[in-house]
């Protein structure tokens, strides 16, 4: 038999360090963060701002947060499911509603501040890159762009929240290169496509295409489109509409839907101990009940024998 040196004895175990719960659980870039949140000694407690995106299979999450020693601080949030409140109520989680949740977001943070008036951002998307310019009496409101663990791709949905919130009048340091358009041959961000993805244009391609060549998946891919009587030609209009009324009214509304008056539960309730002894008496009644019945029946059949 091979002698087989061990590698990891007791001293190892001793000084192993676990590591953070959400690195374990695959969910926090821990050396990203630290570089987000990091503020010069000098500034003291001056909050360091992110604008945090997190996408979910049906949903949109913006929100500006700040890290203190306690845990981090939200200051403001969006959604995508606020969105049919501004009138889009499908497609919720692409390019063109990543842009309105960021938009939104943008919007929200400087009313709650009270900069709305003051820095108005890009009213109309054109598709070209934009930043805010300072203006004479307060600086714009700046943050950090923190997008988790996603892939940084060129013309990921990160980046259309982002150009929402730029448009908005956030001052997020950024580049040009990760928008969709961007060229990777001529090292130029082509407007026009980006424009086109901003008010859902390749979403109208799409339907073209899949309405021309396979109706029946059209008719069940985009159903929910058909209902509402949308279709390729009015998606931009529709878009315009929704960026409108985000801009006249971003405020937070609280929910509407009144809570459960009974609380579903899944699990069987804890009886006390009363409860208990009161259920044993009676399953030993039910038990001895049933045991006398036998005894009977047996009594009256042997009578019948005899």
């Amino acid at each position: 038999m091979v002698f087989v040196k061990a590698q990891k004895k007791r001293a190892y175990f001793k000084r192993f360090q676990v590591k953070y719960k959400r690195r374990r659980e695959g969910k926090t870039d821990y050396r990203a963060r630290i570089r987000l949140i990091n503020q010069d000694k000098n500034k003291y407690n001056t909050p360091k701002y992110r604008f945090v995106v997190r996408f979910t299979n049906k949903d949109i999450v913006a929100q500006i947060i700040s890290a203190s020693i306690t845990g981090d601080l939200v200051l403001a949030a969006a959604y995508a499911h606020e969105l049919p409140r501004y009138g889009l109520e499908v497609g919720l989680t692409n390019y063109a509603a990543a842009y309105c949740t960021g938009l939104l977001l943008a919007r929200r943070v400087l009313k709650l501040l009270e900069l709305d008036e003051e820095y108005e951002g890009n009213v109309e998307a054109t598709g070209e890159d934009y930043s805010v310019e300072p203006a004479e009496t307060r600086r714009p409101f700046r943050a950090l762009l923190d997008v988790g663990l996603i892939r940084t791709t060129t013309g990921n949905r990160v980046f259309g929240a982002l150009k929402g919130a730029l448009d908005g009048g956030l001052d997020i340091p950024h580049s040009e290169k990760r928008f969709a358009g961007f060229g990777k041959d001529n090292k130029q961000l082509d407007a026009q496509t980006h424009r086109n993805y901003i008010y859902g244009g390749h979403v109208a391609n799409y339907m073209r295409t899949l309405a021309e060549d396979e109706p029946e998946k059209y008719q069940s891919h985009f159903s929910e489109y058909i209902k509402r009587g949308i279709d390729p030609d009015n998606i931009e209009d529709l878009y315009k509409k929704v960026h409108a009324a985000i801009r006249e009214d971003p405020t937070a509304k609280k929910s509407e839907k009144e809570p459960p008056q009974e609380h579903k539960r899944y699990n069987l309730k804890k009886l006390t101990y009363e409860e208990r002894k009161a259920k044993l008496i009676e399953r030993l009644n039910a038990l001895n009940s049933t045991a006398e019945g036998g005894d009977n029946d047996e009594d009256e059949d042997d009578e019948d024998d005899e």
